[in-house]
């Protein structure tokens, strides 16, 4: 399962209409480094992968529309038995044309030979300028120079423009090739999360849930986990990125799990809460409750014609309705809502698109009054949650949390497509009824 030749060549057309006249750079990702001389595992920057499937460093990508011979041009590391000895094939700079499509491939070692011929009858450049700082000035420097020949060539491009307000719009509508790597990701992670309900139990540690899920991921071909994986029992469940994941389980904690896959460069992201006896205390069910009715009435939100912020209002209403009755929050509904008073409890947003990355790129407003409408093909997920922390400052004006309250932290996250005539859960294996959360 994989994405065809035939799709990426498509997705670099649909590009190359948009840039026109232009010429779009983009960089590989830089190799991460761990400690010392050990590097992490290398991950294709997702712009780059997305438009070509090439998964190396040291590598440029051009797309020069107006260029006579060559429109999609891969700059690559050359072939170097020794060098490859140590740290693995590489493609080579034949196969570069063969295996990718390349109009005209070279070696990275002739950048600055080859660049201008792509750069100079280009009305602008579109390029983003990301972490890696001695190619950005590389870009510029070249800009510069074309910029000073102007006079005397007649031609030179007259900007820079970031490339993502032309890719990322692409991205976010998923195509049936990548909506099955979505699924496939999905699925993973939904065996994963099933497992560990079953076996999370009183005495365990966070990291034998961590490991076996982890497991599960690699057992059926993942790249790796999406993100670091959150297991957090007790007091831990409030903290939203808590990654330590060495606390021991124990009776009447809850146990919140956000973990989802990278499988083929696509990534899942789901969240369950449960209890780790088996039986939620009548404080955690009250709270659970809530996140669940939050978020079933959040993802009706998620229609094809409905903005971005429509399932995130929905969410947030339910919670602080819900909040109120209990005297966690007090005063008017709509006052709480618009200065936000509820956020000491849910501090984050409601969702975020899901594609190469887990955080996926594209807009969420059109303009400062304006949000994104939803179409067919977006991915989101849709996670509310509550965090009661005993260490949390209630807002101006609002009664401290308490104690009975204390340490419940509750989050439920699915992944979801918006369709053509309304929406489809894709991690809707796991269950999520307080019934199923008491059956592990």
């Amino acid at each position: 399962m994989s994405i065809s030749q035939q799709e990426y060549q498509q997705r670099r057309q649909a590009l190359m209409e948009k840039i026109g006249q232009g010429t779009a750079i983009f960089r590989s990702a830089p190799m991460a480094v761990m400690h010392n001389d050990v590097e992490y595992r290398f991950r294709q920057d997702s712009d780059f992968y997305y438009l070509t499937g090439f998964d190396e460093e040291e590598a440029v990508l051009v797309l020069a529309p107006h260029h006579d011979q060559h429109q999609f041009v891969l700059f690559v590391q050359p072939k170097d038995l020794e060098k490859e000895t140590w740290t693995g094939y590489r493609v080579g700079i034949e196969a570069a044309k063969e295996k990718f499509g390349a109009d005209e491939a070279y070696p990275i070692t002739e950048l600055d030979e080859n660049f201008p011929q792509y750069l100079q009858k280009a009305d602008c450049i579109y390029y983003h300028f990301g972490r890696d700082e001695d190619f950005n000035q590389k870009v510029l420097q070249h800009w510069r120079k074309l910029i000073a020949k102007y006079p005397k060539t007649g031609t030179a491009p007259r900007a820079i423009a970031d490339s993502g307000f032309l890719l990322h719009p692409l991205r976010q509508v998923k195509s049936s090739q990548e909506l099955s790597l979505v699924r496939q990701a999905v699925d993973i992670a939904s065996e994963a999360h099933n497992h560990a309900l079953k076996l999370a139990k009183p005495g365990h540690y966070e990291y034998e849930i961590q490991a076996e899920i982890e497991y599960i991921f690699s057992k059926h071909g993942a790249l790796s986990p999406a993100y670091p994986s959150i297991v957090a029992s007790g007091e831990n469940a409030c903290i939203l990125h808590y990654i330590e994941n060495k606390k021991q389980l124990q009776d009447n904690d809850l146990l919140l799990i956000d973990a989802g896959c990278c499988y083929q460069y696509y990534n899942s992201d789901i969240t369950r809460t449960f209890p780790v006896n088996g039986k939620f205390t009548p404080e955690q069910k009250t709270i659970y409750e809530l996140v669940l009715e939050a978020q079933l009435k959040a993802i009706d939100q998620v229609q094809p014609g409905n903005t971005y912020n429509q399932f995130h209002d929905r969410a947030v209403r339910v919670l602080v309705e819900g909040l109120v009755d209990l005297g966690i929050l007090q005063g008017d509904i709509d006052e709480i809502i618009k200065e936000e008073k509820y956020k000491p409890y849910y501090m984050h947003r409601t969702g975020h698109w899901l594609g190469i990355d887990v955080h996926d790129v594209g807009g969420y407003k059109v303009g400062e009054e304006h949000w994104q409408t939803l179409q067919p093909g977006n991915i989101l997920t849709v996670e509310p949650g509550l965090y009661l922390s005993p260490h949390a400052q209630p807002a101006e004006g609002q009664p401290e949390l308490p104690e009975r309250w204390h340490g419940i932290g509750v989050r439920i996250e699915d992944d979801v497509l918006v369709t053509r005539d309304g929406n489809e859960v894709l991690s809707a294996a796991v269950p999520k009824s307080v019934e199923a959360m008491e059956q592990h």
